[in-house]
């Protein structure tokens, strides 16, 4: 049997959370909106101000990142412009349910920083809910990357839309009918025929979880 494709699951060390804040920072920088410290911890979910303001300054030590001395959005990039990195924002565009269909969420939830060029394909983050994508190593809590896109393939985890609801699930296409497919034995299938109102929004593409 074919190993089933699975998105990557981030478990990230500190020195991998360190070089996310980097690109959060330098992508709020390039759209001119220098963060505070508050807006790194609220974007990045850490429990206390003072663990941002530790990446901050560690980012500072090794020349990453520059500080302007008593300004609340103080933090720049430095003369040389620091290492190079491909950089964009993408948008937090809500929720979405991974344990059965309810009401799409389209509550616009700030901004994430990925990495990867600036190329024309449109992405967008949600936040899972549920437990029915366990098996694929989507947990509750946890933030898919999508990218933007109408049809997938067989064996995708996409995010579809069936009427005004969305769900995360695995795409299955069997004997003419479309199979929301999900990685938890505690759940079922969700089955339907090709004329019913499905829309696929996008392919998952990576998975965030935070640690701290």
């Amino acid at each position: 049997m074919p190993r089933r494709p699975t998105p990557r699951s981030i478990t990230r060390p500190r020195g991998t959370i360190r070089s996310e804040v980097l690109a959060f920072v330098r992508g709020r920088l390039a759209a001119g909106s220098p963060p505070t410290v508050r807006e790194v911890q609220q974007a990045f979910g850490f429990k206390a101000v003072e663990s941002a303001r530790q990446h901050l300054e560690a980012l500072v030590a090794e020349g990453s990142l520059a500080k302007s001395p008593g300004r609340s959005r103080g933090y720049r990039l430095p003369a040389d412009g620091g290492p190079e990195l491909n950089v964009r924002l993408i948008p937090r565009l809500g929720r979405v349910q991974a344990g059965g269909l309810r009401e799409a969420i389209e509550d616009p939830d700030g901004w994430l920083a990925v990495e990867g060029p600036a190329t024309g394909e449109e992405m967008f983050a949600l936040t899972v809910r549920g437990e029915s994508m366990t098996g694929a190593g989507i947990l509750p809590g946890d933030t898919v990357i999508v990218r933007r896109q109408d049809t997938a393939r067989d064996g995708e985890i996409v995010v579809a839309q069936v009427r005004d609801e969305a769900t995360v699930k695995r795409l299955r296409l069997r004997d003419g009918q479309i199979v929301l497919q999900p990685e938890n034995p505690a759940f079922a299938p969700l089955i339907f025929a090709p004329d019913t109102e499905i829309r696929i929004l996008g392919r998952v593409v990576e998975v965030r979880r935070r640690l701290a």
